[in-house]
């Protein structure tokens, strides 16, 4: 014979076996939707760039949070349009903000489902970007120690309002630690922390920022969220928010930094997520359209080989169809 006498092909030749011999799974526990609240009664728009995605009135979120319960899935995510923005970002840290409202409404229907939100201010902001804005010479664009007071006050009017987790994503210098002092002042030690650890300035939140209305309005976010090019950075990022009291740390965007994944999971050891992010999402959608792509294929070999780097949990807007394929 010329070859060894294993051949691996005899337990792949047998779906059954094939499937009992597989080493990554995708199940509903692994699975986070994202959800984008907006003003208003009835409302439910859907997001041109991101097809069979909607900004909802909470009226709407609450009726599509008890659907995604019923369907298995234990978590979802929210963002939050407000109907008024200011340079601070007022209405994402007030208790009777957007979000605080749907988290108090989802809760109260669907109290067996996880509500997680996501704490930033560029949803919140005329001007678009995740923290204050400074002309002082020297301090950039963004002034970071100001700004951790507010995503601060964020997180616990989400506390105050019943989330189960919270998951600060400015990319702002010391956030985990303010978000943690400020949560435990207020009695809420036992609420997690998932921080956007090593999130980078990538091209692919163009979808997103459509759904979320968050365009900067000047420059970008280059000064605060990570180069694409850098690897070793996202490591020390990663530290950095472990040491400040991160629960779950997050690479973002998931299927164009699966190295990252990899290297988070296995130095840190720590609960992983990662983020399948809208222009993930809709290139998969866009060549669908086309004809070009089978959907339900495409989209599980994606989220497998995320899982496969090492996500634990994987935040996407593909949640209810992968259950439907799955």
């Amino acid at each position: 014979m010329s070859f060894p006498i294993e051949r691996p092909r005899r337990v792949r030749s047998n779906p059954i076996l094939r499937n009992m011999v597989r080493e990554t799974r995708l199940s509903k526990e692994c699975l986070i939707y994202p959800l984008f609240a907006c003003p208003g009664k009835g409302v439910k728009k859907e997001i041109s760039s991101m097809p069979g995605q909607y900004q909802m009135s909470i009226d709407q979120i609450v009726e599509e949070s008890c659907r995604v319960q019923d369907l298995g899935l234990p978590a979802v995510l929210l963002f939050g349009l407000p109907e008024h923005k200011d340079a601070k970002g007022s209405e994402g840290f007030a208790a009777d903000g957007i979000v605080p409202r749907a988290i108090a409404a989802i809760k109260e229907k669907c109290s067996g489902l996880a509500v997680m939100a996501d704490a930033c201010l560029c949803e919140y902001t005329d001007h678009g970007h995740c923290g204050i804005i400074t002309r002082t010479p020297g301090k950039g664009v963004v002034d970071n120690d100001p700004s951790l007071e507010l995503l601060a006050a964020e997180a616990v009017a989400y506390a105050q309002a019943g989330v189960d987790l919270v998951a600060p994503s400015a990319m702002m210098d010391g956030q985990v630690q303010a978000i943690r002092s400020a949560l435990d002042s207020q009695g809420f030690e036992h609420l997690p922390i998932m921080a956007y650890a090593a999130k980078y300035a990538s091209c692919f939140y163009g979808p997103f920022r459509e759904a979320a209305e968050s365009a900067p309005q000047f420059g970008d976010r280059r000064g605060y969220q990570m180069d694409p090019a850098n690897s070793d950075e996202a490591l020390r990022e990663t530290a950095l928010d472990i040491e400040e009291g991160a629960d779950i740390v997050m690479v973002k965007p998931a299927i164009h930094f699966l190295d990252i994944i990899y290297r988070v999971k296995h130095e840190f050891g720590m609960p992983t997520a990662a983020y399948f992010v809208s222009g993930e999402f809709a290139q998969i959608k866009a060549a669908v359209q086309r004809g070009w792509l089978d959907e339900p294929r495409t989209a599980i070999e994606s989220h497998l080989a995320i899982r496969r780097a090492g996500a634990d949990m994987i935040i996407t807007y593909y949640a209810k169809e992968l259950l439907q394929w799955l």
